[in-house]
């Protein structure tokens, strides 16, 4: 394998291997925020020990995923400067912004939030306590929407002019408004609600199958799970498709492969305005991601459909319970929902290659002066610690989804008295003089 290939093949594993981190978080997060909500304004006592126990159940397992991944986020900045130093020369004035507001947002004011929403339980006030969550969903949106507008730039720069071999930024508001960040930025949003609806679906329909003794609780779950997951799945299908307009007009050769038809007259185009060279991308690997997130979108879209109705009289809840093949189904569609997001990344990236800036800058030009051994070293390390930090993030999922809500230690913690009581503290009677030491 060439240097370009190697420096390739590190940033995909990587990068494919965080998203699977992040897609679950960004599709647990509100989830979490909406059971916390309900919990905390539900009057009726009973109900709300259930729905806390419930917004723990759950806010554990996005907690898991959130700090095992935050590592492996750590060390996507430095590839940048490690592998693609040509990248950083010629767009680092403006690819940078967005990358330093996401990372401003995702390493500060999201982990600030988050760390204090999980030691606020019992210390602070209701109200505040339920707008910290909403606090870390909104930031992590927003961390998604930066990086989509990063990456955005890369697939159809905008707002920018060129002065001595280095792009400058020029127009501010293009850059946050470029139509290929927007567009990809609500397929994203839904098929992280997909991800994490699906996945609440198939924790709790294993719980059932086991024959649980929390129904309630796993109940609201599967409830809120399928409703979710069916109407994201449904529009992530819709909002996809819509995607198809802006790659024709900004990427025309990956709309041809798309389509299978044009890409002699793309190539022929693409010539004349760039000059001698293969524009075509590997069209295989653009059809399997395609292929694969179309396949698993209608699949689960299908599922979830039909399951919305079973919910009716409890019969999902029954059948759960007697049919073991309805349950594992379920299950097997959490890992389907990262397989397909995969997908959509294959595409978007294989899909504008050879270009990494597109229209200005080639791969081949961007990749660092580095001997094919240091690439060969990094890769090495970098892909075995993603692929290790990936096995205990979902040994640790398993685990703690498997003990339920009695594993969560999220709000363990007892409230603060509003007083001290009257009488020895700590073993010593304050009104006798203190001890010397």
């Amino acid at each position: 394998m060439s240097a370009a290939d190697l420096a390739r093949l590190q940033f995909a594993a990587t990068t494919g291997i965080h998203w699977l981190f992040v897609i679950l978080t960004m599709g647990l997060v509100p989830l979490v925020a909406f059971m916390h909500t309900r919990a905390a304004y539900t009057k009726d006592p009973a109900k709300r020990a259930v729905r806390e126990r419930m917004t723990r159940f759950w806010g554990q397992l996005y907690v898991i995923n959130y700090a095992v991944g935050i590592v492996t986020g750590l060390v996507m900045e430095f590839q940048f400067g490690l592998s693609w130093s040509g990248l950083s020369k010629f767009a680092g004035n403006v690819f940078g912004a967005p990358l330093a507001l996401e990372t401003l947002i995702a390493f500060f004011a999201e982990s600030t939030f988050l760390g204090m929403w999980i030691f606020g339980w019992g210390q602070l006030r209701r109200g505040v306590h339920v707008t910290l969550i909403w606090l870390v969903a909104l930031t992590a949106y927003a961390s998604g929407y930066f990086i989509l507008v990063a990456n955005g730039f890369l697939q159809h720069p905008v707002g920018y002019e060129v002065r001595g071999n280095a792009a400058y930024l020029t127009d501010f508001g293009a850059l946050l408004t470029n139509a290929n960040a927007l567009v990809a930025l609500e397929h994203i949003v839904l098929a992280a609600l997909t991800t994490g609806g699906v996945f609440m679906l198939g924790v709790s329909a294993w719980h059932f199958a086991r024959g649980t003794e929390e129904t309630e609780l796993f109940r609201s779950s599967l409830r809120l799970g399928t409703w979710v997951a069916m109407l994201a799945s449904f529009f992530v299908v819709v909002v996809g498709q819509l995607q198809l307009p802006v790659i024709k007009r900004t990427q025309p050769m990956k709309y041809a492969v798309l389509k299978d038809s044009g890409v002699a007259e793309a190539q022929r185009r693409l010539v004349e305005q760039h000059g001698p060279g293969n524009y075509v991308p590997h069209e295989s690997w653009v059809h399997i991601g395609m292929d694969s997130m179309q396949i698993i979108g209608n699949t689960i879209s299908t599922i979830t459909f039909i399951a919305v109705f079973l919910l009716l009289k409890d019969r999902l809840v029954r059948w759960l319970g007697r049919r073991r093949w309805l349950a594992w189904t379920m299950v097997a569609m959490i890992p389907l929902t990262f397989i397909a997001s995969v997908g959509g990344w294959v595409v978007r990236e294989v899909g504008r290659q050879p270009w990494l800036v597109y229209g200005q800058l080639k791969v081949e030009d961007a990749v660092s002066h580095v001997s094919r051994t240091s690439l060969i070293a990094s890769c090495t390390v970098f892909v075995a610690i993603f692929v290790a930090l990936a096995v205990t993030n979902w040994t640790l999922i398993t685990r703690f989804a498997v003990r339920g809500p009695d594993s969560a230690q999220i709000g363990a913690t007892e409230p603060l008295p509003e007083e001290l009581p009257e009488g020895p503290v700590g073993g010593i009677d304050d009104k006798q003089p203190a001890p010397a030491f």
